[in-house]
């Protein structure tokens, strides 16, 4: 007798899972199915199921493929199934190509190329399904999505857009997507939602036409640069009844909530000072430092700082200004802001071709926090004070890339669970597209937008 043996989730159950097993069953005889309890899906960085461990196992015998169903709840125990059943196959879908090659020491290996496209045929009467959701853009963010949305249950990457169809198609092809357009209209026919990763400027168009489709979106920061574009889309968003939503991580990260909890308790007492800094060197002829109207270290970087500054302190400062180096293009390569509360200061630093300690520290009457770099992914910070011996370091899980955490709470949204909306509401959006537009009016020196030196300095 030939056993198989194969894992998953099996979460809102569609024909992809279907056709897996199906095609699982036909390479043996007899066919293990090992189902993933929830708590070990989330260890693993698989968010947002959303049926029992009782309905998966079950969608899973109704299929008639299965001969025996185990539960999966620990890392190591494929190598220890696959010793105690005798198994002589293991397989997965091929999205996880190359992941469990260090099985073969055990038993053939088999890839089984996935199904491209969801069926909504096979799901449950409930009132949410899958979300197909598709791509605009092909850069180097936009290829972290896909790898990414894997973690996410009641999701599937569809198609992808890009005005240049050689560029869609290379994308689709690398990620199997179904579909790939250059037609903006055709594409977004495709989609329940978008995820937009084009360049800044770009962004509200893209937004705008899709909610006009009645599409969710979720668009990378900074998603807007004129606080008017923000405030006209989310009322957009809220006429058509589409979630839009804007993609800075860090908001959406376990561990930073946690930060901020710890701030709100008081622990550290009254804060009194917020530095958050963001640095990565860029070569010159990229075009984040060679796009005169929109590039920059501060659009390309200052939302992270801005977004730890306004869930700290609040919107209401009382005064602004930025202070910049600039090279020969006038793009700022190292930019500062200084935000004045009434009984506060912050500062941002951002920089594209400065290199700076990219810390996070956050100043109290009782103690301080400290977020060592890359703190925009808030693995671990430090609460310290006066008294040495009360300093406690914590340490929480962020998994990936990151945007896993903000794709689960934007399919959350989309069914109707939008609770967790205070990770980045949409005043705290609209108030960084106003930084951001103060900051570029200032820069291309039209006087607007906050008082402050400028530098030229042909880096």
């Amino acid at each position: 007798m030939k056993k198989v043996i194969t894992y998953g989730s099996f979460d809102l159950f569609h024909e992809g899972h279907y056709r897996l097993l199906q095609r699982a069953k036909a390479l043996g005889d007899y066919l293990i199915v090992g189902v993933t309890t929830e708590n070990y899906d989330a260890s693993r960085g698989k968010l947002n199921v959303v049926d029992s461990i009782m309905e998966r196992i079950e969608h899973v015998r109704q299929t008639g493929f299965v001969d025996e169903v185990i539960i999966e709840d620990h890392a190591g125990q494929k190598v220890e199934d696959i010793q105690r059943y005798g198994i002589d196959v293991f397989t997965v879908g091929s999205d996880w190509t190359g992941v469990f090659d260090y099985l073969k020491a055990y038993c053939q290996v088999v890839y089984l190329e996935r199904t491209k496209g969801i069926s909504s045929t096979m799901l449950r009467a409930k009132n949410y399904g899958i979300v197909r959701i598709g791509v605009i853009g092909t850069g180097r963010i936009a290829g972290r999505f896909v790898p990414e949305a894997r973690y996410v249950s009641g999701l599937n990457v569809e198609s992808v857009y890009h005005p240049r169809l050689e560029k869609a198609r290379a994308y689709a092809e690398r990620f199997e997507l179904n579909h790939y357009y250059d037609r903006l209209d055709e594409f977004l026919k495709s989609v329940d939602a978008v995820y937009i990763a084009s360049p800044h400027e770009t962004h509200e168009p893209y937004i705008r036409e899709a909610l006009l489709q009645k599409k969710h979106v979720l668009c990378e920061k900074p998603m807007f640069l004129t606080k008017k574009g923000a405030e006209e889309l989310f009322d957009l968003a809220s006429g058509m009844g589409c979630v839009l939503m804007e993609g800075v991580k860090t908001a959406y990260c376990p561990g930073f909530i946690r930060l901020l909890g710890i701030i709100r308790s008081g622990e550290i007492g009254e804060v009194r000072d917020v530095e958050a800094c963001f640095t990565k060197l860029e070569k010159p002829s990229s075009r984040e430092l060679t796009d005169a109207l929109y590039g920059g270290s501060f659009t390309e970087l200052a939302s992270y700082p801005l977004l730890a500054i306004v869930k700290i302190l609040g919107k209401d400062y009382r005064d602004l200004r930025f202070e910049t180096f600039q090279n020969e293009r006038g793009i700022d390569v190292y930019a500062k802001a200084y935000l004045r509360y009434e009984n506060s200061l912050a500062t941002v630093k951002a920089g594209l071709g400065v290199k700076s300690e990219g810390q996070l520290i956050i100043s109290g009457t009782r103690g301080y926090i400290v977020a060592e770099a890359p703190w925009w992914k808030t693995k671990s910070f430090e609460t310290r004070f006066e008294d040495g011996s009360m300093n406690e370091k914590h340490f929480s899980k962020f998994l990936g890339d990151g945007l896993r955490y903000e794709l689960s709470d934007f399919v959350s949204a989309i069914n109707g669970f939008d609770k967790k909306s205070y990770k980045l509401t949409r005043t705290e959006s609209v108030w960084m597209a106003e930084i951001m537009e103060k900051f570029l009016k200032r820069r291309n020196g039209d006087g607007a937008g906050g008082q402050g030196q400028r530098h030229d300095a042909g880096v």
